[in-house]
């Protein structure tokens, strides 16, 4: 068995160079046979869990704002409003589940979030009122707040630091093939089924059912042989946690707050004057640069500083938000929105993998969870400030989103370079 150690050490990756808790095998891990040392039985697991959930999820995401709208009768705020207020319980979800995370076994864990998360989809496809969405949704959210922190902890549980943006950038990878595979596979049936949405929403349910089911290949080191289940860990003070842990998490909080949910581009994208497959395809394309660009932007960061890496994902977000803000032309967003997917890919998995590396491996569970549920309720602002913003197109908030987010992405390398140099 590999003995870990907990050192102190200047970790560059981080990007601000300072001393950081690092927690490092003591011995590099040996690949056996052909395989990365990194890619172990959870990671491989969780990716097609992920890839499941995702295709199931995004098989109905970018069809919702349009069923809410148009068959629901709900106005854009109310579409705003619902996304923010998911996110918003997924966010108190996240910062509970992550404390829970560090305590207890986390299988169990994430098996009931996928579990919710399929009783969510179940509650849409029932929905005959915007409202009952509402509830949908928030379901939705419970589950992914629940599973998010515990299964980010077992996917780096053994992997060393400077391996970890591979980890999660394969796991973005997979986890957005379901997101390109689910809208394909809804384009499909749409134009099969004589455009009804409903039909869709049931056929969602079972990817997400199948996903719950592959939970139980996950091993758990608390439950598998490893520990006793039933003893728990000490708990993880919030106080305990790094200074650069809290400095790098005010940084992306700050961002978060211009970052609205995505289904508003979608709405956008609609407004323009895309037709229902339209939008669906043009989600898939962007959901596909997304899932290409994740792996590579991943392994990027165990290289250069992950900031760096960071900050070219903001400068995707503006192009994005900017250039859907400008345009007028429904075309234009097949060219817009696969842009914005750089975005994703250069900070989704580049972000959890810099949280990572901040804190040691019995804080894992506390740090994520409070970094993903911190974030979350900072889009749970951004998606009702925006949707109240709207108006008739929703330009405004896109443009003034976008400019932020373009001098956020200027200053990060000035701060990186600035910090560094002070060491």
């Amino acid at each position: 068995m590999i003995q870990h150690r907990l050192a102190v050490a200047i970790d560059y990756r981080n990007g601000i160079g300072d001393r950081v808790p690092v927690t490092e095998p003591s011995s590099a891990p040996r690949p056996t046979g052909r395989r990365p040392a990194w890619l172990t039985r959870n990671v491989r697991v969780l990716c097609g869990v992920s890839f499941l959930q995702d295709a199931a999820s995004e098989l109905l995401y970018p069809i919702l704002p349009i069923f809410l709208t148009v068959v629901l009768g709900a106005p854009p705020v109310a579409v705003g409003a619902i996304e923010g207020a998911a996110e918003g319980a997924a966010s108190i979800t996240k910062v509970a589940a992550g404390r829970l995370a560090d305590r207890f076994a986390r299988r169990p864990l994430i098996g009931a979030g996928y579990g919710l998360a399929a009783v969510g989809k179940l509650l849409i496809a029932l929905a005959t009122a915007w409202p009952m969405v509402l509830v949908a949704r928030v379901t939705d959210r419970l589950g992914k707040g629940m599973r998010g922190a515990p299964r980010d902890a077992l996917l780096v549980e053994g992997v060393p630091n400077g391996q970890r943006g591979k980890v999660f950038g394969l796991h973005r990878a997979a986890d957005t093939a379901g997101a390109v595979v689910g809208p394909l596979v809804g384009l499909v049936l749409y134009e099969a089924l004589d455009h009804r949405l409903r039909p869709l929403f049931w056929i969602a349910v079972i990817p997400a059912v199948a996903s719950v089911a592959l939970v139980a290949a996950v091993r758990d080191p608390r439950t598998d042989g490893a520990g006793d289940s039933s003893t728990r860990a000490a708990r993880t003070p919030w106080r305990s946690l790094p200074r650069p842990y809290w400095r790098v998490l005010g940084m992306l909080l700050a961002f978060n707050l211009v970052n609205f949910p995505d289904a508003l581009l979608l709405l956008r994208a609609h407004d323009l004057g895309l037709s229902t497959a339209g939008v669906v395809g043009a989600y898939a394309v962007y959901n596909l640069v997304y899932a290409a660009l994740s792996y590579p932007a991943g392994a990027l960061s165990d290289r250069l500083p992950r900031p760096l890496v960071f900050a070219g994902g903001l400068a995707f977000f503006a192009i994005g938000y900017l250039g859907l803000g400008l345009i007028h032309s429904p075309w234009s967003v097949f060219v817009v929105l696969p842009l914005y997917g750089g975005f994703a890919a250069c900070t989704d998995g580049v972000g959890k993998a810099w949280i990572s590396t901040l804190v040691p491996d019995h804080q894992q569970g506390t740090a994520q969870g409070l970094y993903q549920g911190a974030t979350g309720a900072a889009v749970l602002l951004a998606g009702v400030w925006a949707g109240l913003a709207w108006g008739a197109d929703g330009h405004l908030p896109l443009l003034v989103s976008g400019g932020i987010a373009l001098a956020l992405a200027g200053a990060l390398p000035v701060i990186v370079r600035v910090r560094t140099a002070a060491l």
